[in-house]
């Protein structure tokens, strides 16, 4: 069978009619290369040269100014970051003997050398994505020109983006965002992982490759091994399902108390729970923290009014401290979860209420079979995302026990999660090489959880409508 080859006009026009099939682009590298004229052809070396020969003046300027500046900051700074990759810095620094003075010279600090190494690796990536786009748009407005007898100008190509291609205009920033503020940081957490950034290696450090994966899910005991990991990662997950669900649960039984027909002064119950939302979080932990000390005013209280005779344990207890943090955290994650199911239960259709009731069923089925699947469908998303955020509740943990109680030697307590944990071993202990393997664990599970969740979903399988 031979293949049918569209025009652009002619894929247009079936986008346009929401056709079912949608060629690929013809625009492709292969065939600009081997059918493509001279310029197009020379695009592959002078970029936007295709574009500037058929008069796509501010297209083909600025891909040439992309390729001058990915050059200019190559020769100036980028090849000198990546030379020093391999080694990340062997000069130590310190005093140097110059014409019989003495001169301090500035030692290569490993860690700037990551990042810029990192960054120029990253940039040189995205200057190959330019090097296609240039040639794919060399090759494009070659075949308009051949096709209409010019290309498009620059307000043609305006209008596009404002219209049939809006989702890449839009898209961009976002895009752009996404990429320097978290696959940056993320490539860089990565390959720190790698190296010997440690408390003893601040200023030079070196590969290690899986020395540092090996010290965490070894037993050999120290401040980080294998135990310790699995202790603080079953906690985190417990913490995380406790954290969503009871939140969940507890939140939809108050929302559908108030939205009951027969409860009076609805604006008013609801009203209390946005104010709790209006207080700032850590103001209200940092309050708790402090009326749950041993000589906070709750112990106090208590013992004034002759009920306990010693403090309750809150925080220095690991079972008190665990179930602390956790009712702790239901009185400000509740108030959230009511205000996103009152919504969805004042939306849910009414006459299917009517529907069940005429077919004689009572409050319990009625509940199970149209008020929960329709919470849960709608809701599937944001409670993945909600056990994504407990998993990495900084704030919780971290303000209202600081991750305490710590047992003697062990660099996590008994409150803490993944998260806190590598906030020690980063920022108290500067172990940077081992909270990064403690940063890629985190993603890991996190990534696995919340893609096996969703994909088996309602919200994924049936993203149409709920049935």
């Amino acid at each position: 069978m031979t293949a049918i080859t569209l025009s652009p006009r002619e894929m247009k026009r079936r986008r346009k009619q929401g056709a079912d099939y949608v060629p690929p682009s013809p625009y492709t590298v292969k065939a600009a290369l081997t059918k493509g004229d001279v310029f197009t052809r020379l695009s592959a070396i002078v970029f936007g040269l295709g574009n500037i020969v058929r008069k796509q003046y501010v297209k083909g300027i600025a891909m040439l100014a992309l390729e001058v500046a990915f050059f200019v900051y190559l020769f100036t700074s980028g090849i000198g970051y990546l030379s020093k990759i391999p080694s990340l810095g062997e000069n130590k620094g310190g005093k140097k003997l110059v014409d019989g003075f003495w001169e301090y010279v500035e030692p290569d600090r490993s860690v700037v050398i990551l990042l810029y190494g990192v960054c120029s690796i990253v940039i040189c990536v995205a200057f190959v994505g330019l090097w296609i786009l240039s040639v794919r748009a060399a090759y494009k407005s070659q075949v308009q020109m051949q096709e209409n007898g010019k290309a498009p100008s620059f307000m043609d190509d305006v209008h596009e983006l404002l219209d049939a291609k809006a989702h890449l205009l839009l898209m961009f920033l976002p895009t752009l965002g996404i990429a320097v503020f978290t696959v940056l940081p993320l490539i860089f957490m990565i390959s720190m992982a790698f190296t010997s950034y440690d408390h003893k290696n601040l200023v030079l450090f070196d590969w290690v490759g899986l020395k540092n994966f090996a010290t965490v899910f070894s037993n050999s005991g120290g401040t980080v091994n294998a135990g310790l990991f699995v202790r603080v990662l079953i906690w985190t997950l417990v913490w995380a399902f406790f954290a969503t669900f009871l939140n969940f649960f507890l939140g939809m039984f108050v929302a559908m108390i108030i939205n009951r027909k027969t409860t009076r002064g609805k604006g008013f119950w609801r009203a209390c729970f946005s104010m709790s939302i209006a207080v700032p979080q850590f103001v209200s932990l940092l309050v708790m923290h402090t009326m749950l000390q041993p000589q906070g005013a709750v112990n106090r209280m208590l013992q004034t009014w002759g009920w306990i005779t010693d403090p309750l344990p809150f925080f220095t207890n690991a079972t008190w401290a665990r179930v602390t943090v956790i009712v702790i955290n239901l009185w400000v994650g509740i108030p959230y979860t009511i205000m996103q199911i009152t919504g969805i239960l004042q939306n849910i259709p009414a006459d299917q209420y009517e529907a069940a009731k005429i077919d004689g069923a009572n409050w319990w089925q009625i509940f199970t079979k149209i008020t929960m699947p329709y919470i849960i469908f709608v809701l599937t998303p944001y409670l993945i995302t909600t056990f994504t955020g407990n998993v990495n509740n900084f704030n919780v943990i971290y303000l209202l026990s600081a991750g305490d109680p710590t047992p003697l030697g062990d660099s996590a307590g008994k409150t803490d999660l993944l998260i806190t944990w590598l906030y020690k071993l980063t920022v108290d202990k500067q172990d940077y090489n081992l909270g990064a393997v403690i940063g890629i664990m985190t993603f890991v599970v996190l990534a696995v959880v919340s893609l096996i969740t969703y994909r088996n979903s309602g919200s994924y399988k049936n993203e149409e409508a709920f049935r």
